[in-house]
Parts: structure tokens; sequence; C-alpha cells
């Protein structure tokens, strides 16, 4: 019979290379193209991570 709790190591964090971890989420609404082209990139998450980074960066040094 399985654990009906799961599997205690599903719990756990992904391993991740990264310096700073990723702790918070951030939601927004975009059109249905958008999310459709993001949705076909290698690794959405990163894409939209870098995009972000990319604009605040841009607008530091208005």
């Amino acid at each position: 019979m399985p654990n009906p709790k799961g599997n205690p190591q599903n719990l756990e964090p992904a391993p991740s290379d990264r310096d700073i971890k990723l702790t918070e989420q951030l939601n927004f609404r975009v059109t249905k193209e958008m999310k459709e082209e993001v949705k076909a990139k290698d690794d959405p998450p990163e894409f939209c991570r870098q995009a972000i980074q990319k604009a605040l960066n841009e607008d530091k040094e208005k």
C-alpha cells in the first residue's frame, strides 16, 4: 500500500548551483500569445528571470 503522505524525498528542495537561492514567487497576467511564446522556450522560468533582470538593469542605467 503506498504512503498516503507521499515520498519524503519529494519534499526536499531540488539541488541548485545558484549563488542566491530562489525563495520568492512573482505572479502577473499576460496575454495568451505571450504565454504560448514563453512556454515554447527551452526553460521558461529562466527565460522570464533573465528578461526581468535585463529590464531592471536597463532601468538602473537611466
